[in-house]
């Protein structure tokens, strides 16, 4: 179906299936015509590549990856959406819906089992409540995707795609970036949503790295490090990691000047290239 995002035609179908809408599950319909497409091409739907979509809604974004990859999976938690996608996708031969909660299902099974010999791009638009619990299920599972483009929350995605070494960076965004490079491919107002959200969004896509991007010699601990110096971000990074993460300061004071790091410096002023060496020498302080 062509007309998904006329709000009269989603209120019939809806109202037929006697389907209300979730705030438990976040859900927002969206509504304008010229978001889905994008998402879809710029995402990287075309020939001979299957593309996975998390949150379905009614179909929308459904309708358009359909039309370009040769296979999609398409994944919704909502049960009482099922019969209204069997109305909406029927016209497409090419669809796969999997009724499942997206953090308890094996992708890697998915993937294998209908993407065998494919590239795979994954296309989501993510209630705001979860977007960077599922972000990052995805990229720490190391699951064989060439991107992953999302609707996130504005501000969100400014932290997703923020430059290490800038205010808005953080340690969520130096995660993503161990494991992706993130681009803001563009704004989408409140407005292109049935019901309306509170706040704007934005489309961002995440280049999964080919080689697996960066290696810490333990990563357990670089993330730990990254969420310590963090954690207390009006404290200057010696004081921040040494009350976060139980150290003694002096041997934080010598593992960051080990790091070739500024004693003075606050995390959101320090590269991934730093916090990796900086994980390193604390690491061997301890």
């Amino acid at each position: 179906m062509d007309n998904l995002t006329d709000i009269g035609v989603i209120k019939d179908i809806l109202s037929r299936h006697g389907f209300s809408f979730s705030k438990a599950l976040g859900q927002n319909f969206l509504v304008n015509p010229t978001v889905c497409p994008r998402i879809a091409e710029l995402g990287g739907a075309e020939k001979g590549v299957g593309a996975i979509e998390i949150g379905t809604g009614v179909g929308v974004l459904t309708h358009e990856l359909a039309k370009r990859a040769d296979k999609v999976v398409a994944i919704e938690i909502d049960s009482r959406l099922i019969p209204v996608l069997k109305e909406t996708l029927g016209e497409h031969n090419n669809v796969t819906i999997i009724n499942d909660d997206v953090m308890k299902l094996d992708l890697h099974k998915v993937i294998k089992e209908h993407f065998q010999g494919m590239d795979v791009v994954l296309c989501a638009n993510l209630p705001y409540y979860i977007t960077s619990p599922i972000i990052m299920m995805l990229l720490e599972s190391r699951l064989p995707l060439k991107s992953i483009t999302v609707m996130v929350q504005k501000e969100a995605g400014t932290r997703l795609c923020a430059e290490m070494g800038t205010r808005e960076a953080g340690a969520v965004t130096a995660a993503v970036r161990y494991y992706s490079e993130p681009e803001l491919l563009f704004n989408v107002s409140r407005g292109s949503f049935m019901p309306s959200p509170n706040v704007d969004s934005c489309v961002i896509k995440l280049n999964v790295h080919k080689d697996g991007g960066f290696k810490a010699a333990d990563e357990e601990f670089f993330f730990k490090t990254v969420r310590g110096a963090f954690s207390q971000r009006r404290k200057n990074l010696l004081n921040s990691l040494s009350s976060s993460m139980g150290i003694e300061k002096a041997k934080v004071t010598e593992a960051v000047a080990a790091a070739d790091i500024s004693p003075n410096a606050r995390p959101e002023q320090l590269s991934m290239e730093d916090f990796l060496r900086l994980a390193e020498s604390l690491k061997q302080k301890m």
